[in-house]
């Protein structure tokens, strides 16, 4: 039986790459020296898209590959997928959520604390001899007790916001519509309102063109600079310049963020801040999740060519 023929957008851990290639006959876009001449080859034979969130698959792409039908996407954002191309040519997509929810919340409230501690500036100073030398570290921030605010509260979101109770935090939330998830959280619906009640910001909403900025500069001056924003969804929800110029001009305390614009070439700004903890977009970074994120990929691929539902559609 002839293999269906995928193009391959990026590579994938070997625990990925061999069920794949034992599956799926595989084409590796990622390894062209020329993309758009390996495209013209190639197209005509594609009839599935492999790629990762932050890759997706643009329009030049998918209607260079006229026999497409569907696209899995290695990771729960599409933003990067021209949605609206595959509408247009009738293409399924899918992606990889719930898998990985519970490890981008774990990172994200590891980040808050590590940021709000001090935790890493914290291990150098004992490291390079500072504490014996200096003394006692410089005084942080508590997080028990204070006020926390999330953006977002789809699956990741809920679980972020079920792990900051645990620290006993005031927490509201914002969303299209007020959530009954029979939690004593407050719902306001108005970002800036809800970066008002936050010290601790968490932005996890979903991206779109009407979420791009919705963290604007009135939202980060509104957090304040005793406050904190957390970044675990996708950089385009935030203004990065805005971000920038408040967190040189202190009037952000701090930042916490896993996602940056152009990644991971960032701006050189942020590499000369102490007042921004810098993660390499790896919240979904354990080996258990990401090897269920790349058996759902296949899954999903295997189930559109066998003719049973997808397991996990976006469109």
């Amino acid at each position: 039986m002839t293999k269906p023929d995928i193009l391959q957008v990026g590579p994938y851990p070997e625990w990925d790459q061999v069920p794949l290639e034992e599956s799926f006959t595989l084409h590796r876009y990622f390894e062209a020296g020329d993309p758009d001449a390996y495209l013209n080859s190639v197209g005509e034979r594609i009839r599935g898209i492999a790629t990762r969130g932050e890759l997706g698959a643009s329009r030049a792409m998918i209607e260079a590959c006229p026999n497409l039908e569907v696209v899995s996407v290695y990771g729960v954002g599409f933003d990067a997928v021209d949605l609206e191309a595959c509408k247009d040519h009738g293409i399924r997509v899918t992606n990889t959520p719930d898998v990985l929810t519970n490890d981008v919340a774990d990172l994200g409230i590891a980040m808050m604390l590590a940021q709000s501690r001090g935790m890493v500036g914290a291990e150098t100073w004992v490291r390079d001899g500072s504490w014996q030398a200096k003394g006692l570290y410089p005084l942080k921030r508590r997080v028990w007790g204070r006020k926390a605010g999330v953006l977002g509260l789809g699956r990741i979101g809920f679980e972020v916001a079920k792990r900051l109770a645990g620290f006993d935090l005031d927490i509201a939330y914002s969303d299209i519509s007020e959530k009954d998830y029979g939690q004593d959280w407050t719902f306001i619906a108005d970002p800036v309102e809800l970066a008002e009640h936050a010290d601790f910001l968490f932005v996890t909403l979903a991206a779109s063109t009407q979420t791009r900025h919705i963290v604007n500069r009135q939202v980060i001056d509104a957090v304040g600079p005793d406050g904190m924003i957390i970044n675990i969804s996708r950089a385009s929800n935030i203004d990065e310049a805005a971000l920038l110029d408040a967190l040189e001009s202190k009037r952000l305390g701090a930042a916490a963020l896993d996602v940056f614009e152009g990644e991971p070439a960032l701006n050189p700004r942020f590499l000369e801040l102490d007042n921004v903890l810098l993660q390499p977009h790896h919240a979904s970074g354990t080996i258990e999740t990401r090897k269920a994120m790349g058996r759902l990929v296949r899954d999903n691929l295997s189930a559109h060519f066998a003719g049973r539902d997808l397991l996990t559609p976006v469109l």
